[in-house]
């Protein structure tokens, strides 16, 4: 009897075991994984010397969002693996803000610089320098910061901050889907930051459900599938060859 009772206990031990690997590594996968997809993008750009197929409004909506995200956490706390992978995803979209300007400033042909505190909306986030962009963020994280100590207690606002900041990201893919229709082209863009936007999309939105995170989440992640399928289209009916040029 002692026996069974052991071998039971052990079962139940390695169980709980394995399920707290998965877990951790689900955890991780999250934290990490949602940055992984630009990685080939910040290669291909590198590699190329050229950020024109890409569209640096990725980068706004993602920093828009995860910083909307940050200050939703303050007022409703979810899981600390969501307000990580915030965090690494707004260094990531710096890092590639970076080093599109770095290209951009190399092959710039006219002297004339856009600055943010020009607050010439013409120009809004078609700065001419790094700077600009940082500059947005604070002031962005400033005026977050200003309402969101004034109205913390109200919970309209609170939960409308989270489902814009997940509104907001769910639209991630649009400024890419637009720039792809406008150039009748993808070349410049990385279909593998595509698929991996796609994998994991469809991971994050599976995480979601299973671990009851509020519904703006995975509302949020349904629909960026449907945004990633909608540009493999474009990959397949356009192609990747060099897009058209309109004056």
């Amino acid at each position: 009897m002692a026996d069974v009772e052991s071998h039971s206990f052990l079962s139940e031990l390695g169980s709980d075991s394995a399920w707290s690997l998965l877990s951790w590594v689900a955890s991780l996968l999250m934290v990490f994984g949602g940055a992984a997809p630009y990685i080939p993008q910040y290669r291909d750009i590198q590699k190329s010397g050229s950020a024109e197929g890409f569209s640096t409004h990725v980068c706004l909506v993602m920093l828009v969002a995860n910083i909307l995200r940050l200050f939703f956490w303050f007022g409703k706390h979810f899981e600390l693996t969501l307000l990580w992978q915030s965090i690494v995803l707004i260094i990531t979209m710096l890092a590639l803000l970076h080093l599109c300007c770095t290209v951009q400033s190399s092959s710039r042909m006219s002297t004339s610089r856009h600055l943010f505190t020009d607050f010439d909306p013409r120009y809004f986030w078609a700065w001419s320098r790094f700077l600009d962009y940082i500059q947005f963020c604070l002031t962005f994280t400033a005026l977050c910061l200003l309402i969101t100590y004034l109205l913390i207690d109200s919970e309209f606002y609170v939960e409308s901050l989270g489902f814009s900041a997940v509104l907001i990201e769910a639209m991630l893919g649009m400024p890419q889907l637009l720039q792809n229709f406008r150039n009748k082209s993808t070349a410049g863009m990385s279909v593998k930051m595509v698929l991996l936007w796609t994998l994991g999309d469809i991971f994050k939105t599976t995480y979601f459900i299973i671990n009851a995170t509020p519904v703006q989440f995975w509302i949020c992640g349904t629909v960026q599938i449907c945004i990633d399928i909608a540009i493999f289209f474009q990959v397949f009916i356009y192609g990747q060859g060099d897009h058209e040029k309109y004056m």
